[in-house]
Parts: structure tokens; sequence; C-alpha cells
């Protein structure tokens, strides 16, 4: 091994270091910082630490910097000269300002958020119609690379096309795999600004809803638990959860519903379906 060591030019204490996991202390004070961002998305590392302070956890700006920077939060609200996670991406304009999305796929909108578990976090990302709020696709991962992301783009267009997708800047959604598998399936490529929490504000709202009806409720062991659980609540979300903004019906039945409209009525009875489908059927034999 020592020969080997000095044939790669590596350091032979480096193959024996084993670094350590995230200490007890700090999940409970990400789990904290997770719950005030929800609330309070403007407050930055400062801010965080003095509201921590008020309910009894002394901790430095520092170490809520460096947590808030482990789980992928930032204080949102407008200043120069932002720093980007990821200067050499590609970045592309905001799509959506003044565009009346009435119809599903007409837009898509993604996001990344971070989950706290019993011991440890995870990170999970979603990708939503806009006009439905139907969540098409998600996935869990324990690190923020890309490939979680690529995996739950690639199951969301495997069906189905949008005319825009939406996103943050974050580093995974700008990034050449996750922008070429859109631009080779003719979708276009709209991106928040900088700092801004309101122009993908819908995929904020589903956080917390998923935060507070399922996540806080229950403390996933590890990420099977975590997975099969998320499985049932979106399954819930999409098909049984009635949504205010839809007139109090599920977000399947509005995505479904308003496909069937644009679909022929002759072709609909042709393949021996009513015309007044449930909310849960595939429409993807209609619509190919």
């Amino acid at each position: 091994m020592v020969r080997q060591c000095r044939l790669l030019g590596i350091s032979r204490s480096g193959l024996y270091y084993e670094p350590k996991g995230i200490v007890e202390k700090d999940l409970t004070l990400m789990k904290l910082i997770d719950r005030q961002y929800l609330a309070t998305p403007f407050y930055g590392a400062r801010k965080m630490a003095a509201w921590l302070g008020i309910w009894g956890e002394r901790v430095n700006r520092k170490r809520v910097q460096r947590l808030m920077r482990l789980m992928g939060l930032r204080a949102v609200y407008r200043r120069p000269r932002t720093t980007t996670p990821a200067p050499e991406h590609r970045r592309f304009p905001y799509l959506l300002k003044g565009l009346s999305i009435s119809a599903p796929n007409q837009v898509w909108a993604a996001d990344i958020t971070f989950l706290p578990m019993a011991r440890g976090f995870l990170y999970l990302v979603a990708i939503m119609d806009w006009y439905s709020r139907y969540v098409l696709s998600w996935r869990l991962s324990n690190t923020l690379d890309v490939g979680f992301c690529i995996e739950a783009l690639a199951e969301a267009l495997a069906t189905v096309k949008p005319d825009i997708f939406n996103s943050d800047q974050g580093s995974q959604f700008t990034s050449d795999e996750f922008t070429g598998m859109l631009e080779r399936n003719g979708v276009s490529i709209s991106m928040d600004g900088k700092g801004s929490y309101h122009d993908n504000l819908f995929v904020e709202r589903l956080w917390r809803t998923v935060k507070y009806e399922e996540v806080y409720l229950k403390a996933y062991l590890d990420g099977r638990e975590a997975k099969a659980a998320l499985a049932d609540y979106f399954r819930f979300y999409n098909n049984e959860r009635p949504h205010q903004a839809l007139g109090y019906r599920t977000p399947a039945a509005a995505y479904n519903s308003s496909r069937l409209d644009n679909v022929p009525l002759s072709l609909i009875l042709s393949k021996g379906v009513p015309r007044k489908a449930e909310s849960h059927l595939n429409l993807a034999p209609f619509l190919s």
C-alpha cells in the first residue's frame, strides 16, 4: 500500500481516514432550522442563529451557516452580486412572467428540499405540473448530486412532454445533463431569478404541505422507510386530497380531466373508455 500511494502521489493517511457522521446536536439544529425556514425563508444565518438563541439553543452564526449550506438552504431576498453555485453552467431566462397557464403540461416545475429523519437526513426532488399541482415524479437521495434529479426527470418525460420546464438556478437544474435532456425532448427551459422565492411558489407550497402533513408527523428511521411512506403520501396527495385552489378537486382529477377534454370523443369511445374518466386513469395510450 505504501508503494501504491507513492506511485499515485496520494497520502496514505487519507486511505485510512473515515469521515465522521453528522453529530446528534447538529441533526437537532437542522430540524429546527428546516421548520423555521418554511415560515421565514428570508432568515439568513445571523437571524436564524438569533432565533435559535431565543429558544435556548446557543449556537454561533458560522455553525448555522455551515448547516444551512449542508441543507441546501439560502436566505431569499434580492441582493446584488449574488453568488452562483456553478458559474460555468448556462442560465436560462424566466419565461412565465405574464403567461396564462390554462392547461396541464403547459408548465412543469421542479425543486429540491431537505428532509429530516430520526437519524440523518435526505434530499427530496419533485416534478410537478403547474396547472393541476399534480406530482409527476419524485426521488430521494442522501447527496445533492444531479443523478436523482435526472432519474425523476426521465420518469416524468417517459409518457408526455411539457411546453416549458421551470426551476431555480441550482447546480442540479443548470447542469448539462439536466438541461440537455430537456432540450433533446424539445422542452423550453425557464429559470427563476436569482434569490427569488415567489417564481416557483407552487412547489414551495408543496414542500410545506408534504412536511406538515407527512414528514413532521413521523420520524423515518432510514431511507427505505422514508421512500415507502412518501410513496403512500404522494398517492394520497394526487388522488385523494382535495385542493382548494382547484375547486376542491384532487390534482389527479384536474390533471386528467383537462387532458381528456383535448382528446377527440371518437378516439375515447373507440378505446372503450367512458367520457367521465376516473382520476387515476392512465391516459398515455390516448395522448401518445
